[in-house]
C-alpha cells in the first residue's frame, strides 16, 4: 500500500531508542526523511547509519524550552520544507508522590507536555503560512488514558498531553492542519527493561494484557506512517490505543 509519505520531511523526537527509534525506520522504509532528535549526538549515531541520506540528526534536550523552539527553524533550514511532526519525547520517573519534590512533576511536564505544545506551535505557523496541510501526532500514554500510581507526574502529563491534542485538533481544523495521538501500552523497550529482565515481574505484567505479551516497537511504525500520510486526512482528534487490549478490559 502506497502511504504517498516519500520525500515527506518529518520531525520525530526521542528518536534515538524505543518507539521513536522504531517509528524513524518505518517512516524512512516508506520514503521519508526524517528529522531524528534526541539528547545527545551518540544516541543517534545507529539511526544515522540506517538510512544516511534520509535521516538528519540534532541534538535537542526537550526540557530546554529555548533549544526547543528552535527545532522547526533548523528543520526548515535543512530541508526548506516540514510536513509532519512526532512528538514521541518523554520521561517517566518512579515516584511516591508524598515523598517526591514537586520539582519532579515540574520536569516531566516541560518535557512531556510543553514542549510538544512548543513544536506544534512552531510546526502550525509553519504550515498556515505556506498553506501545508500538515499533520502533528503526539505519542502520549494508556497512562494518560488510566492513572498509574507511581507514576502521578507522568500519568497527568500524558492525560494532558490528549486534552491538548483534541484542543488543538478543534482550533486548527480550518487551516487543514491534523493533531492525533497515539497511546501506547506495554511495549519491549529498553525502557521496560527492569520487567522484561524479571521473569517473575514479567508473568504478572503479562497477565494484565489480554493478548499475554508485549508490543513489538516495530507494530507502532505503521500506525505512526498512517497518521502522516494524506490517506488520514480525515483523521484529527483521535487518540489511537495500541495496548494488545489493556485498558479495553474491566
Amino acid at each position: 500500500m502506497d502511504l504517498r509519505i516519500k520525500d515527506s520531511v518529518v520531525l520525530v523526537t526521542g528518536a534515538s531508542r524505543g518507539l521513536g527509534n522504531a517509528i524513524s525506520k518505518y517512516l524512512v522504509d516508506e520514503g521519508a526523511f526524517v528529522v531524528a532528535v534526541a539528547r545527545s549526538k551518540s544516541d543517534l549515531d545507529e539511526l544515522v547509519l540506517y538510512a544516511p541520506d534520509r535521516v538528519h540528526p540534532i541534538v535537542c534536550d526537550m526540557a530546554n524550552k529555548s533549544d526547543v523552539s528552535l527545532l522547526v527553524d533548523k528543520v526548515i533550514d535543512k530541508f526548506e520544507c516540514l510536513h509532519a511532526v512526532v512528538n514521541n519525547a518523554g520521561i517517566a520517573p518512579a515516584e511516591n508522590f508524598l515523598e517526591s519534590d514537586i520539582s519532579t512533576m515540574e520536569t516531566v511536564l516541560s518535557v512531556n507536555l510543553i514542549a510538544p505544545a512548543v513544536i506544534a506551535k512552531s510546526a502550525a505557523n509553519y504550515f498556515i503560512t505556506e498553506n501545508i496541510k500538515g499533520s502533528i501526532i503526539n505519542i502520549a500514554s494508556t497512562s494518560g488514558l488510566k492513572g498509574k500510581a507511581s507514576l502521578v507526574s507522568y500519568s497527568s502529563s500524558k492525560g494532558a498531553l490528549l486534552r491538548f491534542t483534541e484542543s488543538l485538533a478543534v482550533e486548527w481544523a480550518r487551516h487543514g492542519i491534523r493533531v492525533n495521538a497515539i497511546a501506547p501500552g506495554a511495549f519491549a523497550t529498553s525502557a521496560q527493561s527492569a520487567v522484561l529482565e524479571n521473569e517473575s515481574i514479567l508473568t504478572a505484567r503479562l497477565k494484565k494484557i489480554p493478548q499475554r505479551r508485549m508490543g513489538d516497537p516495530e507494530e507502532i511504525g505503521p500506525l505512526t506512517a498512517y497518521l502522516v500520510s494524506p490517506l488520514s486526512g480525515f483523521v484529527t482528534g483521535s487518540c489511537f490505543v495500541i495496548d494488545g487490549g489493556e485498558v479495553s478490559k474491566l
